[in-house]
């Protein structure tokens, strides 16, 4: 089993583990992963991932074998049914930190593409002063996770705000019924690696936080809700079993 084996359960997930070959070492600290022999999807195969902090400004850093961010969904037309694809790098993070409500699941900052919809309605990311047209463009989300038996057995889905319900959520949420925030923060893409800079409030929630690194595919429900949005393709996972190995600034 390669690391772009699809892995639709958690458990499926912790078996992921790329076989062949680790990281040639040029990147230091963080995770060194593992890298596939199989190069069709080399833009998403991990070779290292890495959180740092100068104050209170937390860098995000991921490194692929090659070309990261150069590969996006193909459009459907339609909202039901399409896919988004992203850097992930899940987090131990208490997800009140970001302004959701205490303990809610796993804190995941997440760098997506989906050309099928639009979900910063704050932000005009392709400059065309059309500020609801941007889903293609690489762009930054808060997103809380847990297993959700309707997206698979033991899949992870981004968990979903119950009609009639008032949760705590960020002041940047964008109106979905899923706990997401779309607070701005703009990823740069450098030839093999995408970054993200991410201020917080206060130093220590980041600086005590452990983290992984995850490149997966998702998938809106066909019925647009309950549940929203699931994570049907892992692709590949930094630590290779989800166990958060990752210290900041080490």
């Amino acid at each position: 089993m390669n690391t772009f084996t699809k892995c639709l359960s958690l458990s499926a997930i912790f078996a992921c583990i790329a076989q062949p070959t680790l990281a040639d070492g040029a990147h230091h600290g963080g995770i060194q992963a593992q890298t596939s022999a199989d190069k069709t999807l080399t833009s998403f195969d991990i070779v290292h991932a890495k959180v740092t902090t100068q104050n209170n400004i937390a860098t995000f850093h991921m490194a692929v074998a090659a070309q990261a961010g150069n590969i996006k969904p193909v459009p459907t037309g339609k909202l039901a049914g399409s896919q988004v694809f992203s850097y992930v790098w899940p987090t131990s993070l208490n997800s009140a930190v970001v302004g959701f409500e205490d303990n809610a699941g796993i804190l995941a900052l997440a760098v997506t593409a989906h050309p099928d919809f639009d979900d910063t309605p704050l932000y005009d990311e392709n400059a065309d002063n059309n500020p609801n047209n941007d889903g293609n463009v690489w762009h930054s989300h808060w997103v809380v996770l847990t297993p959700n038996e309707a997206c698979g057995p033991g899949a992870l889905g981004v968990v979903d705000i119950p009609a009639g319900t008032t949760p705590k959520l960020p002041k940047t949420w964008p109106g979905l019924p899923i706990l997401l925030d779309s607070p701005g923060w703009n990823p740069t893409f450098n030839g093999e690696t995408v970054e993200v800079k991410v201020a917080f409030d206060n130093a220590t929630d980041i600086t005590n936080a452990n983290y992984d690194g995850v490149t997966a595919g998702l998938r809106v429900n066909q019925s647009v809700h309950a549940p929203l949005l699931c994570v049907v393709d892992v692709m590949d996972v930094a630590s290779g079993d989800l166990s958060l190995p990752g210290k900041v600034n080490q």
